[in-house]
């Protein structure tokens, strides 16, 4: 079991490396302005799973890929995370993907206003496969809405996306669809001053999705993800933000849609992050 759980992962890997280089291709013949590529570590001992528990200890890795063309942005990241024996030792692959037309640069109009920069439309998706006995989540969405982004050092974007959700986990014999739904969500990381320290992450919150594929009823979500990163590169002699260490805090409320009465649906977790940029 062992090994082929092993074999599996690997799979995962191999096939989210492979979506990362076909964005990466396609980023080339939209001529990037810009880009960013990093690999990442983070770990923490008090993750939630619904109807699973509390304290449950992960250990992630990322590939993350920002990139900016002529039009707009790029965002890439696949996790690949694995769960201690309080989630079955589970292995997951979580990939998420977005791109963002800046409608300023598209349209060739000054559309900045107050504190806002210009307006875009942010379209994508999430994919993933987790291998536990219990759910073995294979979610699929696809996400479209418009995008404030605003005059901030650094950035910070803020959207409200459509969401069409779907799933096929343990005891499902097809795809089940779940009502669409809005998601408000923030993406930033924004810059300390010049003391290497910058503050990033992003919150969404989820309305409800309507019935679940159990016949259940869902609940509106909140997650909050935050962390401070210090940039170790510059005073290491490796270039400005080349490596990267810091703390993250995620707060994940109704965690999947998932009512507040079911065990492991609220996530209160610290962890330790480190990157290395190329």
């Amino acid at each position: 079991m062992a090994k082929q759980a092993a074999a599996k992962m690997g799979k995962l890997a191999i096939n989210a490396l492979t979506v990362a280089a076909a964005l990466a291709s396609v980023q080339h013949v939209n001529a990037a302005e810009w880009s960013d590529t990093s690999i990442g570590y983070r770990y923490g001992t008090q993750f939630a799973e619904p109807y699973v528990g509390t304290g449950i200890a992960k250990n992630i890795i990322n590939l993350t890929h920002a990139s900016g063309y002529k039009y707009g942005t790029n965002f890439f990241n696949v996790d690949l995370l694995e769960s201690n024996n309080k989630d079955s030792g589970a292995q997951e692959a979580y990939i998420v993907y977005r791109n963002t037309l800046d409608l300023a640069k598209v349209t060739g109009a000054n559309l900045a206003f107050g504190p806002v920069r210009s307006l875009g439309v942010t379209a994508g998706f999430d994919w993933n496969t987790k291998n536990d006995p219990g759910y073995a989540s294979k979610k699929r969405m696809l996400v479209l809405g418009p995008t404030v982004m605003m005059e901030v050092p650094g950035f910070l974007n803020i959207s409200l996306l459509l969401l069409q959700e779907s799933n096929q986990p343990v005891g499902i014999s097809s795809r089940y669809t779940y009502r669409l739904h809005p998601m408000l969500t923030a993406a930033w990381g924004i810059p300390i001053a010049s003391t290497g320290f910058a503050f990033e992450g992003y919150m969404d919150y989820i309305a409800a999705k309507g019935t679940n594929e159990f016949g259940g009823g869902t609940a509106p979500e909140l997650n909050i993800d935050a962390q401070v990163m210090y940039d170790l590169g510059t005073p290491l002699g490796m270039g400005k933000n080349t490596l990267r260490a810091g703390f993250e805090y995620q707060y994940w409320r109704n965690k999947f849609g998932t009512p507040s009465n079911v065990r492991g649906s609220l996530a209160k977790t610290p962890m330790v992050r480190v990157e290395y940029h190329f």
